[in-house]
């Protein structure tokens, strides 16, 4: 008995083969759709695309962040300084980085419900804050932040706590 061909050098018995991979890339293509589709959504409703511009008013975009917003608009540095100016690295990778990484962690604290009440600084965020600090001021405080017999570095909010955010009052008051 010969062997029956579909088609120039593709025997029978491939053709279940062919049926079972269709499906496959069928589930595939169907479980992409709907995870592009769900992000597609998310990036709308969630305004993500916003978070590209350096507009301190899309840091209020969260509810939470609305007394960080209002307290910066009757600081000090409002004329000066907006958002990314204090609170991302100055060079454009390490911004990229810590957008991508900082984005992550809110949607996931957010979408979770577990953040701190009221919110605080990170440790990797309270040293870009500083770094920015200095890199706008270093010639006036060099002195007191290089002096020797520290055992750690003086971090300027330690003294300068209101200047960004005005009165921690507004932050809802201080930590317990």
């Amino acid at each position: 008995m010969r062997s029956m061909r579909l088609g120039p050098g593709i025997p029978a018995g491939s053709q279940r083969g062919l049926a079972g991979s269709a499906k496959l890339l069928l589930a595939i293509a169907v479980l992409v759709g709907i995870a592009l589709g769900v992000g597609s959504y998310a990036l709308v409703y969630a305004k993500g695309l916003s978070y590209m511009s350096s507009d301190p008013a899309v840091c209020a975009n969260c509810h939470i962040m609305q007394s960080q917003y209002e307290s910066w608009q009757k600081s000090s540095h409002h004329n000066v300084a907006g958002c990314v100016d204090c609170h991302l690295p100055h060079d454009l990778i390490g911004k990229y980085v810590a957008k991508a990484v900082n984005g992550f962690n809110h949607s996931k604290a957010f979408t979770l419900q577990n953040f701190p009440e009221p919110i605080a600084i990170t440790p990797p965020n309270a040293r870009i804050l500083q770094d920015s600090c200095l890199a706008c001021h270093r010639d006036l405080v060099h002195d007191a932040v290089t002096a020797p017999g520290r055992s750690e570095e003086v971090r300027c909010v330690h003294c300068h706590q209101t200047v960004g955010h005005g009165e921690r009052a507004a932050l809802g008051g201080p930590r317990s």
